[in-house]
This record gives structure tokens, C-alpha cells and sequence, in this order.
């Protein structure tokens, strides 16, 4: 068979893999989409159970632009309300105006900046870089402990580019705030880096949960989905990829485009060495706790980050401030987000044990949580964040220029290593197709 008419393999049926596949086939190529569970989706999908609760498996936000382009848009519900706050000291600050209000946090931020201005010198961590920009009040007070509960590294440990994956400007935020306020839309911040923001683009929600965004992506290369059909191998001669074994079977492929996790290809891949140090990059696990209660608006705002070390999670989500419709009339939906290790003691504690340590904290947030709780449902997940340690950074940043291996294309969060949302995700495997085609 010529190489032309090769198929392209694509690892993983989930957002990204999808994605790919789809995309590659409008292009006129054949594609071969190998997925080790029964079903496809990955984390892009919604789980609702008996009394009409919703429940997303991770958080995903999508945008009208991103409905647009999938042909979605008359399908989903427009989001009028999303915002942020910070607790501490036994109150609520919203994000950016009750920080910017903080005379200390402001002080501390312009010192930084003209310590900055007259050293030049370039951040060495996460927290030089959170200190250059905030200050250290700030750092010390709110980024610095949120940075490394999400994590589980220190900031000092961690390379400065992961600051640029939180938003970080407060006048554009304040902006963008405003424009939301004034067209009674949840204008998108923070996600979405391949394309601008701006107040025309807002959060939206498929009817049916984010799983149709998935299954409208599906219908594309529906016949070419292989479900239960875990890949064993890459087969690599001459540092390049040339067939993907399954179920024992050795199938030439043109190329391979994976979403699989970047640290476990070094198992997969023989024939190279040149990705065995891959096995050391590291993600981040994470327990998230879905608590239903009685009444609405029990937080102050959608998002609520925690950086004082006497709660075990280190952000809470009231979806249904944002989505009413995720929950039954006059009822809700809290999701705690607690950061932990494979085998620790969050993650293989019970899901009462669980539900009842994260009801006693939510205590000082919600004073009545007990009385209004109604049952919880624990999500557990390996392969929460990327963690951006800087004893890989610098060869990290080499990957996302070149990877090592021709006809192997890295896709998705997982794949990439990067800290991306699902419209992300999307432009930024259109664009890993487009050069694979211009590449012959």
C-alpha cells in the first residue's frame, strides 16, 4: 500500500482526538480512530442522575464562537452570569475590584512593578513572576498558596510560564467585566489564548450537556471510531512513526496523532529513545466533590478560590449561579476541588469521609450547609493539570516547537502537556492538522 494511502491514526476518541480526525478527513485523508474505553468523549461529557442533577466531568467552558463554528449555536443556552472571588480573612473579595480595593495588595503590587522596572531581570519561578506582577502581598496571601494546591509543587519549583496561563490583566478583565454587565452576557476571561477576547464573544451551554459537542464532532468519523482498542505500541524506524499495534495487530499508519497522556508515550513508543525522559513530566490529580443542596446563590460568586490553609479544597463552584438549568428549580450544585497525590489520603479516602470533611469546611462559607445538603457524588481523575516543573520546563518548550519524532503530532491538553480549555483545544489542533497537510 502506498503511503499515501496509509491511514492516519488518531489515539484517544475524546475532544481533541476527535477533533483531529475530523478535521483530517474534510482534508481527504483516512483516518483510524483507536479508543481504549467502550465510549467516546474522554472528560468532555455530562453526567445527570435521577432527580435531574447535572454534573460535568471536569470543568469545560465553551464560547458562542466555538458553538458557531460546529454548527451548535441554535442547540445551546446563553450564560448571563459568571464571576470570581477570593476568601480570606472571613470574607469574600471579588476578583479583580476586592483585590485592587486592598490597600496592602496594591501597595506591595507597585513597589514590585518599579523593582521591576529598574532591575529588568526575568523571573526565575512562578513566584518571581506572580511577585512582578502583584507583588508580594498578593503572592504570599492568595497566588502563591492557590498556585500550589492546584499544583502540589511549590511556586519556587515551578517555571514562570505557568502564570501566563492564568489571566493576569486586571484592567482587561475589568473591561471585559463591564461589557458583560452592560449585554447581560457571561463575557469569556481566561478561555481562550489561540483567538482574541472581546466582548462579542460569551460563554454559552448545549441543551443537552457538553456530550453533544462530542457526539456533533462524532457524526463526522462516526465509521472510523475503533472503541475498546487500546493501543500496545508506536512502531518507530528511523525516528519515525510508521504503524500502531492493536489488539496484537501491527497496522501501517502515515502518521499518528495522540492525545494520549505525553508521559506514558515512552512505554508505547520502540524503536526510539529519544522520548524516554517524558516519563518524568507530571500531572496533577485531583478528588472533585459534587454536593447538592437545598436553595440557590449559597456562594458569593460562581467561583470561589480558597488559598487559606485550613480548607481542604482550594475552589468551590456554584455551576447553577451561571446555569440554573444544571440543577431542579430551586436547588444547587457546590463542586469542591481538593488537589492530592495517586494513593494519598484524598485520594483513597471514602466518599462520605470526603463529602463530611468538605461539608465541615464549607461550614465557614455557608453557614447552614448541613441543613441544606442533600447528597454528594466524588469524582476522582489523574490527569487534572499539567504541572509545569521547572526541572523539565526547558524541554518542555522544545516540544511545543518540534517533537522529537516524525509523524508523531502531540493534540489536546494531555498530548500537548498545556493547560488548555476546550475552544483552545480545538483551534489548536486545527493548526496542528494544517501543518501536518502542508507538510506532505
Amino acid at each position: 500500500m502506498a503511503s499515501d494511502d496509509l491511514p492516519v491514526a488518531i489515539l484517544g476518541a475524546g475532544w481533541a482526538g476527535l477533533v483531529a480526525a475530523s478535521e483530517l478527513r474534510a482534508r481527504g485523508y483516512p483516518v483510524m480512530v483507536l479508543e481504549a474505553s467502550p465510549s467516546i468523549g474522554g472528560l468532555a461529557q455530562s453526567v445527570k442522575d435521577d432527580e435531574g442533577f447535572s454534573f460535568d466531568v471536569g470543568a469545560h467552558f465553551i464560547t458562542n464562537r466555538l458553538a458557531g463554528m460546529l454548527g451548535l449555536g441554535a442547540e445551546c443556552r446563553t450564560v448571563r452570569h459568571y464571576g470570581e472571588a477570593v476568601w480570606f480573612a472571613g470574607g469574600a473579595h471579588g476578583y479583580p475590584y476586592g483585590l485592587v480595593k486592598n490597600v496592602r495588595f496594591s501597595l506591595s503590587a507597585v513597589r514590585s512593578r518599579i523593582a521591576g522596572l529598574l532591575s529588568r531581570e526575568e523571573a526565575s519561578s512562578a513566584r518571581d513572576e506572580f511577585v512582578g506582577r502583584y507583588g508580594v502581598a498578593l503572592t504570599d496571601r492568595v497566588a502563591g498558596p492557590l498556585l500550589e494546591a492546584w499544583s502540589g509543587t511549590a511556586a519556587e519549583r515551578l517555571a514562570p510560564a505557568v502564570v501566563n496561563k492564568i489571566p493576569t490583566s486586571l484592567l482587561k478583565t475589568a473591561w471585559l467585566r463591564v461589557a458583560g454587565r452592560l449585554s447581560r452576557r457571561a463575557v469569556a476571561i481566561g478561555y481562550c489564548r489561540e483567538l482574541p477576547e472581546s466582548a462579542s464573544v460569551w460563554h454559552v451551554y448545549p441543551e443537552s450537556g457538553l456530550g453533544r459537542l462530542v457526539a456533533r464532532i462524532a457524526e463526522n468519523v462516526e465509521d472510523s471510531i475503533r472503541l475498546s482498542s487500546p493501543v500496545e505500541a508506536i512502531i518507530v524506524e528511523g525516528e519515525r512513526a510508521v504503524a500502531v499495534r492493536v489488539r496484537g495487530e501491527d497496522v501501517a499508519v502515515r502518521a499518528v496523532f495522540t492525545s494520549l497522556p505525553i508521559n506514558v508515550l515512552p512505554k508505547l513508543v520502540l524503536g526510539s529513545s529519544r522520548i524516554d525522559d517524558l516519563a518524568e513530566f507530571r500531572f496533577r490529580p485531583m478528588v472533585f466533590v459534587n454536593m447538592k443542596f437545598v436553595g440557590r446563590r449559597l456562594l458569593p460568586e460562581v467561583v470561589l478560590w480558597t488559598p487559606e490553609p485550613g480548607f481542604a479544597f482550594f475552589r468551590l463552584t456554584e455551576a447553577t449561579r451561571s446555569m440554573p438549568w444544571l440543577a431542579p428549580e430551586g436547588k444547587t450544585v457546590i463542586t469542591a476541588d481538593l488537589g492530592c497525590e495517586v494513593g494519598d489520603d484524598v485520594w483513597t479516602m471514602s466518599d462520605d469521609d470526603l463529602t463530611a470533611k468538605v461539608l465541615a469546611d464549607l461550614e465557614e462559607v455557608v453557614p447552614e450547609a448541613r441543613e441544606r445538603f442533600l447528597g454528594s457524588r466524588v469524582m476522582r481523575t489523574k490527569l487534572a493539570y499539567p504541572v509545569f516543573d521547572s526541572s523539565y520546563e526547558a524541554r518542555r518548550q522544545e516540544l511545543a516547537a518540534d517533537f522529537p519524532i516524525a509523524g508523531i503530532v502531540p493534540i489536546g491538553r494531555n498530548g500537548e502537556f498545556d493547560h488548555l480549555l476546550m475552544e483552545d483545544v480545538y483551534w489548536r489542533t486545527v493548526r496542528s492538522v494544517d501543518r501536518f497537510v502542508r507538510s506532505g
